[in-house]
């Protein structure tokens, strides 16, 4: 994929704390328009942190974040959201207690042509047509699949150009997690949503995404084309669980072995 010269979003040498703890260390990493970008890594290596250290929610302790040439760091999350960015976060936090419809009609709180919220909501519910048998029901009373589902529309109809999406196969079946990402890369093609993605599937998250990020440790180690990290002795042993010699080297992974 070639790209314009400057990036949609850009983090440049970002640090950010949970306290005490340094949960990510001088992360530099960028998004083109159009893309879908994903970052790999263990539980607890910093993924969770990156996103919501974009979307105001965790201020940095250094470095930049500049979306579309401007710098948004440390902003309110409110101001990033009308900037553009819509975040959909693991566990996707649904309105228990609202109906679907309802909390879609959250996701365009900051907009006023109600001619184009009905639209989009149009849009959204032929993306994911249980949404709209359900409109009336409340949003707790989903299953996850469906919550997810609705997470992700909620989050288009704040007419985002950047969707930060986090986990979304978390605790969803296989052939759910499978047309969660279809939908994905087909907003993607159909509506030019460029997509920032964490996920612990490895092999989802590789097929669907352009680019791709290894984060460590809240450091980037790898950074390359999904083509060629699935092409890497690494990301196939340790991510997708491909062994070429049939021994899985735990010792060296403990020992951080060099990345290639």
């Amino acid at each position: 994929m070639s790209h314009p010269t400057t990036p949609l979003l850009q983090l440049l040498n970002v640090e950010s704390n949970y306290g005490p703890i340094k949960a990510i260390r001088g992360v530099s990493l960028d998004v083109h328009a159009g893309e879908i970008v994903t970052v790999l890594g263990s539980n607890g290596a910093g993924k969770t942190t990156i996103l919501k250290t974009i979307s105001g929610i965790i201020d940095p302790r250094k470095g930049s974040i500049i979306y579309q040439e401007k710098d948004i760091t440390a902003k309110d999350p409110a101001a990033i959201v009308q900037s553009g960015i819509s975040h959909v976060p693991e566990g996707r936090e649904v309105f228990p207690l609202l109906s679907v419809h309802d909390n879609l009609l959250m996701g365009a709180y900051t907009r006023h042509d109600a001619d184009a919220v009905a639209r989009d909501m149009a849009e959204v519910y032929a993306y994911f047509p249980i949404l709209q048998e359900r409109a009336e029901q409340d949003a707790g009373l989903l299953s996850g699949g469906q919550q997810q589902m609705l997470a992700l529309s909620r989050a288009l109809m704040a007419q985002p150009q950047l969707i930060l999406l986090d986990e979304p196969s978390l605790g969803l079946s296989p052939k759910l997690t499978k047309e969660i990402f279809e939908i994905v890369v087909r907003i993607n093609r159909e509506r030019g949503t460029t997509f920032l993605l964490v996920e612990q599937n490895a092999n989802m998250a590789l097929n669907a995404a352009d680019r791709g990020y290894v984060l460590e440790n809240g450091r980037i180690v790898m950074q390359d084309t999904c083509e060629r990290l699935r092409e890497k002795d690494d990301i196939r042993e340790f991510y997708l669980g491909m062994k070429d010699d049939g021994v899985r080297s735990e010792r060296r992974w403990k020992k951080k072995k060099t990345w290639r």
